[in-house]
């Protein structure tokens, strides 16, 4: 059984915008998209470090800013011709409310 935690309203992330999580071992990234839907990936470019919560949203996807690669929000897959990943964690949206699987995120690790 998964067990959820309520990080935010989701009136609380602008749409095609993101919001960011602070735990022990690092940032995870929030992103609400123009359809509502609410995707949760480490803070973390894997090719330079860049914020991707500062990112621009368009689609399922986002454009780290300081390097244009773009990351898929439902694989955290980079895409065209960027090879690396980011890591996911299940969210969704409940009574208004973004939850994220509590136990994912604390086992996540540090890349």
């Amino acid at each position: 059984m998964t067990i959820w935690i309520d990080i935010a309203a989701l009136d609380d992330i602008p749409q095609r915008g993101a919001r960011t999580v602070r735990t022990a071992q690092g940032c995870v990234a929030v992103f609400r998209t123009f359809d509502d839907r609410v995707f949760a990936l480490d803070d973390r470019c894997p090719h330079k470090g860049g914020p991707l919560s500062d990112g621009i949203v368009h689609g399922h996807a986002v454009t780290c800013p300081l390097h244009a690669w773009v990351f898929s929000l439902e694989t955290g897959m980079a895409q065209g011709a960027d090879t690396g990943a980011v890591a996911t964690y299940p969210a969704r949206v409940e009574a208004g409310r973004v939850l994220i699987d509590a136990e994912r995120l604390m086992a996540r690790r540090v890349a």
